[in-house]
């Protein structure tokens, strides 16, 4: 039914996953992080934040894809020299992981923030006021609550990310989208390929939706919404 090109597309959709998996958590781990530069009080990390966020939500994806895979390498090896270690080889996957992480990143800062500000500041006081570390306080109360707020904005910011993975195959990554084109091609059957890339990558957004879905109801158990 695939015209031989299962096993391919098997591995193209595992790599396309894996991209998006990879992704997504070191753009929330970037995310977070910039949330608390620009929530820390500290004019210089908050200038610094600042001007991530807003240099990289300036400017298209493609072309900050682009600049950082065509640059990322002469970067680690001038790091590497300095360092007086070898030379690391930085292969299209790795390029493309740190790509979106960075790029997306950016969108999670802001999504973050706001929910970081929507958090009580009394629940933090309290919490330090019984002797609590403010590791101890972000980990218990802080986060928590962070996630529930963060919820809303970080499916839509999810859901980019997934899109946005078919943006790596220019770069030479043999993803879903390299391969239906591929196939397609091949086979003269390039429509059949494309929709089956497009039904592969509806998958992956419903399964996250689901997985956002409990989350929300995970991190909102015992909160009761006001009625209007």
């Amino acid at each position: 039914m695939l015209y031989g090109y299962g096993p391919l597309i098997l591995q193209g959709t595992l790599m396309t996953l894996a991209l998006t998996v990879l992704s997504a958590f070191f753009a929330m781990l970037l995310g977070i992080a910039g949330a608390l530069c620009k929530t820390s009080g500290s004019r210089v990390l908050y200038g610094i934040a600042a001007c991530y966020t807003t240099a990289i939500r300036a400017v298209p994806d493609l072309v900050i894809m682009l600049l950082v895979f065509y640059n990322l390498q002469s970067l680690v090896n001038w790091l590497c020299t300095l360092a007086g270690i070898a030379q690391i080889e930085i292969n299209a996957f790795s390029a493309g992981v740190v790509t979106l992480a960075f790029i997306y990143g950016a969108y999670m800062t802001e999504t973050f923030r706001g929910a970081l500000e929507a958090v009580p500041r009394g629940q933090i006081e309290a919490g330090l006021s019984t002797g609590m570390s403010a590791a101890l306080v972000f980990r218990k109360i802080t986060l928590p609550q962070m996630v529930r707020h963060a919820l809303p904005g970080l499916s839509n910011n999810l859901q980019v990310v997934i899109k946005s993975t078919a943006l790596v195959s220019i770069i030479g990554l043999v993803d879903i989208i390299s391969i239906s084109q591929q196939a397609g091609r091949s086979t003269q059957h390039l429509f059949f390929f494309n929709i089956l890339a497009a039904l592969i990558y509806l998958g992956f957004t419903c399964a996250t939706l689901v997985a956002l879905a409990w989350a929300g109801r995970r991190f909102s158990a015992g909160v009761k919404e006001a009625e209007l």
